[in-house]
């Protein structure tokens, strides 16, 4: 089983890239699954089981973070991917916590980013991009060729090792390259481990306390005036 993990913000094209992948997979004779972790709603599953025929699955976060969500879930996903009888398993992930990494080791990390968010989103997506394998740059159409080449410099700059794709993928521009290191990917190993480390997040607010100001909470907090502390056993 090759595990292949989608990352991105809202509305960046990932499930268009995605489809496109998953037309060349089929065509090469692969057997893809593909698992949705969204927090509200999505339909992408339905739209991609309808369309291709493949296993597709979708999950609802809720009030827990979706990167949170795809890890406690991974390895029961990979396990039903393995039963249905796919050889990879596509995972888009909503990715809202630009604190957290949905990358596993031995997976490929593929973080999708629109060309039109602005110059600066690179500096700003944190380890779901300076942790990818890929970033993909999507429609780079509706853009200059000065401010494509601006948004390259700073993807890389941010994320010095990643391999950096430039894409249409509305017309399919761009895709065999991800497509190719998808199909040289590693297997992923049991047991699973989250590739980075978690961000220090254990607090109060987490599960639920509403009171507003540091002196209402324990766990790991920080004020105006100082960085990270930690109060409480």
């Amino acid at each position: 089983m090759k595990l292949i993990i989608f990352a991105g913000p809202p509305t960046c094209g990932k499930t268009t890239v995605i489809r496109q992948v998953i037309r060349r997979m089929l065509k090469k004779g692969h057997k893809p699954a593909y698992l949705k972790i969204d927090v509200l709603y999505a339909d992408e599953d339905k739209i991609i089981s309808e369309e291709f025929g493949i296993p597709a699955k979708k999950l609802y976060s809720g009030e827990l973070c979706p990167d949170h969500c795809n890890v406690v879930v991974m390895d029961e996903a990979v396990e039903w991917a393995e039963k249905s009888g796919s050889d990879f398993l596509f995972v888009e992930t909503a990715g809202l916590c630009l604190r957290c990494s949905p990358y596993i080791e031995n997976s490929l990390g593929v973080v999708v980013l629109e060309a039109t968010s602005g110059m600066n989103l690179p500096y700003k997506i944190g380890p779901m991009l300076t942790l990818a394998d890929i970033a993909v740059i999507t429609k780079i159409d509706l853009i200059s060729q000065a401010e494509r080449e601006v948004f390259r410099y700073r993807v890389i700059e941010a994320a010095k090792e990643i391999t950096v794709v430039e894409s249409n993928a509305l017309y399919g521009i761009g895709i065999d390259p991800i497509v190719k290191h998808i199909e040289r990917s590693g297997e992923i190993e049991q047991p699973m481990f989250l590739r980075g480390n978690p961000p220090v997040g254990t607090c109060t607010i987490c599960v639920g306390k509403k009171e507003i100001g540091a002196k209402n909470h324990f766990g790991v907090l920080r004020t105006m005036e100082h960085d990270l502390f930690y109060i409480g056993e």
